[in-house]
């Protein structure tokens, strides 16, 4: 491996969030220069790239099958592009992140656009507490969604999946997308598709320094970061145990983002493995799950 990159460092969750808090905090400027933010100010329907693939999915799961009308917790929700665009759905959306310079930057996007939206502060890891907190005890949701770079900055998700049920009303349902577990294990930098990472976990982090995001040009000073593994069986795992039922489970073949620079363009904006690639490697895993509707339908 790279210098930059340390595989199996025992490190523990206060100073991996610690290092992961100042390198997403410097990320904030430059994804408030990347990520286009004038197209939601110029065009009142436009949504984000994520949202337009992710709401017919989610939507078919729902009663009724839309958003409008329903209350959804965005976990992990960065500066807000996906929540602005959960609301233009027509959800009343709340969203919990761990940056207060993002959260600043999505309530000043969501005032702008004339979206009401409330924003939580804190670790994702406590996110029932922080919601009892900030909005009462008996604020539940008809969604959880999160998706694209999330569960990898975590440790526990055992406790992710018990914040995610503790927060769903009765017949509430998960919405998650993420980069595919096996993505993971390829070295973006090779010309061919090669396994170079873990693809299971061990409690253990990945250690970078690297002072470039994943879109844009800027760089950050606070470099180093911590992920963590997490296998598709330990992701299903979790959400079991922590009484979901599993709906839909989908294997993508394209990316929001571009993982590697061999990566082709789509006319949709998205990404994807060159030629018969594309059918090798997975680049993302959706599931949807739903909590039950009456204590005795987990029974």
């Amino acid at each position: 491996m790279p210098p930059e990159a340390v595989d199996g460092v025992d490190v523990g969750w206060e100073g991996a969030r610690a290092a992961n808090l100042a390198n997403w905090d410097d990320r904030v400027p430059l994804h408030v220069e990347a990520y286009g933010l004038e197209a939601f100010t110029a065009d009142p329907a436009h949504l984000s790239s994520v949202v337009r693939h992710d709401l017919p999915v989610l939507e078919r799961h729902l009663d009724g099958g839309t958003l409008a009308g329903l209350d959804v917790c965005h976990l992990q929700c960065h500066i807000g592009t996906d929540t602005v665009s959960l609301a233009r759905a027509g959800a009343r959306v709340v969203g919990v992140d761990f940056s207060a310079p993002a959260l600043a930057a999505a309530a000043r996007l969501a005032a702008a656009i004339g979206i009401d939206a409330r924003w939580v502060e804190g670790d994702v890891l406590e996110a029932r507490a922080l919601v009892d907190a900030a909005l009462g005890e008996d604020r539940t949701f008809d969604v959880v969604y999160t998706s694209i770079g999330t569960i990898g900055w975590l440790s526990d998700l055992t406790a992710w999946a018990r914040q995610i049920a503790a927060l769903l009303a009765p017949g509430g349902v998960l919405y998650f997308r993420d980069g595919h577990p096996m993505l993971g294990t390829i070295d973006e930098d090779r010309d061919e598709l090669v396994a170079r990472y873990r693809y299971f976990s061990d409690g253990r982090a990945l250690q970078w320094d690297d002072d470039a995001t994943y879109v844009g040009d800027g760089r950050v000073e606070a470099t180093r970061t911590y992920e963590w593994a997490h296998p598709v069986s330990e992701i299903v795992t979790a959400l079991l145990e922590a009484g979901l039922a599993i709906e839909a489970m989908d294997e993508g073949r394209t990316l929001p983002w571009r993982f590697s620079e061999r990566m082709v363009e789509l006319p949709d904006g998205d990404f994807a493995w060159p030629g018969g690639e594309a059918e090798i490697v997975p680049c993302t895993l959706t599931i949807v799950a739903r909590k039950s509707r009456t204590p005795s339908d987990s029974q």
